[in-house]
């Protein structure tokens, strides 16, 4: 009788949990427990009863081991130095603990530790530095701390796998230039990492366009990277740099594109084989294709200017001209694509006559 009652109090105290609050922690069904019994058997059915009303849920923080409560952002803030050496051997991730960290921000506090702690960098399948640039191009680094950016540097330095296309154009955007972090693409050009013909991607075409005036690209072009071998394929997926450039209406990055390469504002060849040849001047018309569409006009003019034609066949439809697509998009561009032939002076004044003689 004294178990039944218990098990009627168990029953009783976990209809509550499902029935009042909703909440269904660890911590009240083991009030639960101690409420009524202390035998395993009951304790087993009570796990049983919280494993089948949590089913689906985040485990509770409190059931965490170190590495996981430090790289889950619900449980709150990192406390430095809470990680635990022996749980980086078996971390219960599904991803590389370094990985995670560096692929966010908001997880940053926990990289000085989890390295400090042994955590290593090839154990992970993939480059955190580049996992971080593929899913944010140019992270808010001057928000971070000087460890956290620290800790970022070694896994760029460290890990070969990180000198890579989108991880440069991430180490050069503004936030990182900032902050110094460019100078790890630096270390990796002085240390022989980025000899021209070596690598799966261009340097030139992988940098920010705001570096492109820089020291560093100068630099890339005494070492020999080209303009033109920016032209080519890469492993990456962020935008090839000419693309960037226009996209984000960069006109100092714009202008160093077409000194070294002029044709490229009337096309640009294809990155891989089963690609076509784009046309700029058709491209730029399409909505939502610039991210400042407020530029659209300045940048038909300024294509225009560098010998862009209206008039030009599209590769994915040769029956098409530019002109023709802006008319089918009715772009608000056809004036600057097709202007009104120029009337001559003799022209304007025999209109004025004709139209100052009195009606009969």
């Amino acid at each position: 009788m004294n178990r039944l009652r218990r098990l009627a109090v168990l029953g009783i105290a976990s209809a509550g949990l499902v029935l009042g609050s909703g909440c269904t922690t660890a911590g009240m069904l083991i009030s639960a427990v101690g409420a009524g019994t202390d035998t395993s058997v009951t304790w087993s059915v009570i796990k049983h009863f919280h494993e089948q009303m949590t089913e689906g849920d985040a485990r509770p923080c409190a059931m965490l081991n170190s590495v996981q409560r430090a790289l889950s952002a619900r449980c709150g803030a990192f406390v430095p130095g809470s990680i635990v050496a022996a749980d980086l051997e078996r971390t219960g991730l599904a991803e590389c603990a370094l990985t995670l960290a560096a692929r966010d921000p908001r997880l940053w506090p926990a990289l000085p530790d989890l390295l400090d702690k042994g955590a290593r960098v090839e154990t992970c399948t993939e480059s955190p530095v580049v996992a971080l640039a593929q899913r944010l191009p140019c992270p808010d680094f001057g928000s971070a701390s000087t460890e956290s950016r620290r800790a970022l540097t070694q896994l760029a330095e460290t890990d070969p796998r990180a000198v890579h296309h989108d991880a440069m154009r991430m180490l050069s955007c503004p936030a990182a230039r900032s902050v110094g972090l460019d100078g790890v693409i630096a270390t990796w050009r002085a240390r022989g990492s980025m000899k021209p013909g070596a690598l799966g991607f261009s340097p030139l075409g992988a940098l920010h366009p705001d570096a492109l005036s820089s020291a560093l690209a100068r630099d890339l072009e005494d070492d020999g990277h080209t303009a033109r071998a920016a032209l080519g394929g890469y492993d990456g997926v962020l935008r090839p740099g000419f693309e960037e450039a226009l996209r984000t209406s960069h006109w100092a990055a714009l202008e160093w594109w077409l000194h070294r390469l002029p044709e490229l504002a009337q096309h640009v060849p294809p990155t891989q084989g089963d690609q076509l040849t784009w046309l700029p001047l058709a491209r730029v018309l399409v909505p939502n294709f610039l991210a400042y569409p407020q530029t659209q006009r300045d940048m038909v003019a300024f294509l225009l200017a560098r010998g862009a034609d209206p008039r030009q066949r599209l590769p994915s439809n040769p029956d098409q001209s530019v002109l023709a697509f802006a008319r089918l998009l009715k772009s608000p561009m056809l004036p600057l694509l097709d202007p009104p032939p120029a009337v001559n002076g003799a022209e304007r004044l025999a209109a004025a006559l004709k139209t100052a003689q009195p009606a009969e």
